[in-house]
């Protein structure tokens, strides 16, 4: 019988899966759970050993002799401080150590309650990672504990190894064993290193990707990427393969609005997701969580886990472009690469009737988009300058700041889009936008609401601008955002205090900072003022204010997205 503690049993479970077979363990009251557990499971060997000090070192001898993790695990208190030398040791020595210790509720560290004292970065420097376990109070904090497990055993083998520390709260009482069975949990794998053909083999990614009857692989924010459609026309047919402007020089798939006026289609849930990258879409991302029997792998390129959608199997160190392309020429032909490969047992699986369904909609959307007559608003507005600017030709680069805009790029870009999505804070998108351009030697232009943009007006306080930067200052007199988000507009603080109302304008920050000033208030001057900004020639950069009312964006918007579902 196991501790009913949960998140106790979920960290023995992933010791096990980790492949981690010998742990130490130190006397203590509040690490009892742990050492009753470590001892209750069959896959792993406890070694007795009562001074802290000594079983951090007998752990490393372990860990030195087997080339394996090992567990040192002490109570709370000071007992986590004397394995500091043998984690310093182990730190330069890159020998994998798991330190876990127990402790208190966070609600009594410092309250001069017995044993508390801050153990979360007790060890400072010396550990590659420090995570503190959460008590799950649901099944999102179930899958947060066994996120942060899986990222330190992870980290306790990468790039040469070395210590990492679980720190795991504790509430009483706890001396309560009475579960039969652990867990099922799964650990998360992770390939580090360039990835090469022979890696990609090695990981079992490409075996689940043959296997699979609904592949999706998901472009998130990258840096802009040099693979075009012909390049990929074997893993388009075989498999669905959905990006956003901000992942790809491909523009943008609809996938957004299809998950919208789909809700959550059946046919539309894949069985294998190979995904990596920032992605806008929070519908995507709901949409996902829910596919709970599918295979998930992800593409770093630090090596990093980021466990997206919450169901991550392995993570590959890689970019896409070598991946993609192998996944490629592989469903071409194994015989093109160079490197002996053997075909998976089965044949490869039949993904067709998938694949069409996604492209159907996909078209549907795309065709309803592109046919779509808007009243003036900022969505009309960015729809005539993305078809202004790929109709006119100009090589040119595109910078959208966050929220409102880069949704909008969302639907309509046809090219590649940067954005800082990073932390998806508005602050410095102008900025960013302006130091692109004082080194580029194509136009930047930057597409930013009012928000952002008056945030950040010192980002044109700066000599070394030129003609070359070009401004799209979308203007609706408050975060527009806001407007959208259901249940807010019951909030009589919405607009003055959470939106930000404002009635500024730009003219006098342009005046102030020798920037060309054009302004819109309606559908014509917009238009005329999107082809003065494309063509305008000067030394000087120059904004463009487009001025459009709140509530109209809105509805504008809120049509648009009902039309979709019209469309059935």
């Amino acid at each position: 019988m196991y501790s009913n503690k949960e998140n106790v049993n979920i960290l023995t479970a992933l010791l096990v899966a980790h492949g981690i077979r010998h742990a130490v363990c130190c006397p203590g009251s509040r690490n009892s759970p742990l050492v009753h557990n470590l001892n209750e499971c069959p896959d792993i060997q406890c070694y007795p050993v009562t001074d802290e000090r000594s079983a951090g070192f007998y752990a490393l001898g372990m860990a030195l002799c087997i080339n394996e993790p090992v567990v040192v695990c002490v109570t709370s208190g000071t007992a986590l401080l004397n394995l500091a030398p043998s984690v310093a040791e182990a730190f330069y020595q890159h020998v994998p150590l798991v330190v876990i210790s127990a402790d208190r509720p966070p609600q009594w560290i410092d309250q001069l309650d017995g044993q508390t004292l801050p153990q979360s970065d007790a060890l400072g420097h010396f550990v590659r990672k420090t995570v503190t376990l959460p008590e799950p109070p649901d099944q999102e904090g179930h899958w947060y504990c066994k996120r942060l497990i899986n990222e330190a055993l992870l980290e306790s083998t990468n790039r040469g190894g070395g210590p990492v520390h679980i720190n795991v709260p504790i509430s009483e009482p706890l001396f309560q064993f009475d579960v039969e069975q652990l867990p099922h949990e799964d650990g998360i794998s992770r390939y580090s290193g360039l990835m090469d053909y022979h890696q990609i083999e090695e990981s079992g990614m490409r075996a689940d990707f043959w296997s699979a009857r609904r592949p999706l692989i998901i472009i998130g924010q990258n840096r802009e990427t040099v693979l075009r459609d012909h390049e990929l026309q074997h893993l388009k047919n075989h498999a669905v393969v959905l990006y956003e402007p901000l992942g790809s020089g491909l523009g943008t798939t609809h996938f957004d609005e299809v998950l919208y006026a789909m809700g959550d289609d059946e046919n539309l849930r894949p069985d294998f997701v190979l995904y990596g990258g920032m992605i806008v879409s929070k519908r995507l991302k709901k949409f996902l969580r829910k596919v709970t029997d599918a295979v998930f792998w992800e593409l770093s390129i630090d090596g990093q886990l980021h466990d997206t959608f919450m169901h991550a199997k392995g993570v590959l160190e890689s970019d896409f472009e070598p991946v993609l392309m192998y996944l490629d020429k592989y469903l071409e032909s194994p015989a093109l690469l160079d490197v002996d490969t053997e075909k998976p047992s089965g044949e490869l699986a039949d993904t067709s009737e998938f694949v069409l369904r996604w492209k159907q909609q996909l078209e549907r959307v795309s065709t309803v988009t592109e046919k779509a007559t808007l009243s003036y608003s900022q969505m009309a507005t960015v729809k005539y300058f993305e078809h202004r600017l790929s109709e006119s030709g100009i090589p040119a680069y595109r910078h959208y700041a966050n929220s409102t805009a880069v949704r909008l790029s969302c639907i309509f870009s046809s090219d590649y889009v940067y954005c800082n999505r990073g932390v998806n804070g508005i602050e410095g998108s102008l900025s960013t936008a302006a130091g692109f351009s004082i080194v580029a030697k194509k136009p930047v232009f930057t597409v930013i609401g009012d928000l952002s943009f008056f945030y950040d007006q010192n980002a044109l306080w700066n000599q070394n601008l030129q003609g070359n930067l070009r401004i799209l200052l979308l203007n609706n007199g408050k975060g527009g955002i806001f407007n959208m988000l259901r249940g807010l507009e019951q909030s009589p603080a919405r607009d003055q205090y959470v939106a930000a109302s404002h009635h500024t304008s730009a003219e006098g920050i342009c005046i102030q900072n020798n920037i060309v000033y054009l302004k819109a208030s309606n559908m014509e001057e917009m238009q005329q003022g999107i082809n003065k900004l494309l063509t305008m020639e000067g030394d000087r950069p120059v904004l463009l204010e487009l001025f459009t009312d709140a509530e109209s964006d809105e509805q504008v918007m809120k049509d648009y997205f009902r039309s979709l579902k019209a469309t059935y």
